[in-house]
């Protein structure tokens, strides 16, 4: 069973900065994490793309978040990263990991996402 496993949310002063991990796992040697992007959903709102990489690194930003947010990934761990720099309150939100697991021969692909961790942004 695929897991996606995320770290780093918590409480924060609004202009400080966390960083988010995401971790996937449990997928077989026969397939290989191609996109991974992280989303959030504040309350009451639909669940928006915050930003994205490939397995190359070219990177996708929401215009809210350019500039303060950088996504980075490491291959080897199959990990992604989200760097949040002068967060502000309407950051506050339930963060989640999303990875696109595609098999290494073909084009069988399956999406997956994180339980979510929660970024606290006060005022």
């Amino acid at each position: 069973q695929v897991q996606l496993v995320e770290s780093g949310g918590g409480l924060v002063q609004a202009g400080g900065s966390l960083t988010l991990s995401c971790a996937a796992s449990e997928f077989g040697s026969a397939f290989r994490v191609n996109v991974m992007g992280w989303y959030r959903q504040a309350p009451g709102k639909q669940r928006v793309l915050v930003a994205s990489i490939t397995r190359g690194s070219s990177t996708n930003y929401a215009d809210s978040v350019k500039g303060r947010f950088t996504i980075s990934r490491d291959n080897a761990k199959n990990m992604v990263y989200l760097q949040m720099n002068s967060l502000k309150p309407e950051d506050t939100a339930v963060y989640y990991c999303n990875a696109d697991i595609t098999s290494r021969v073909g084009t069988t692909s399956y999406n997956y996402w994180g339980q979510g961790t929660q970024v606290t942004v006060s005022s």
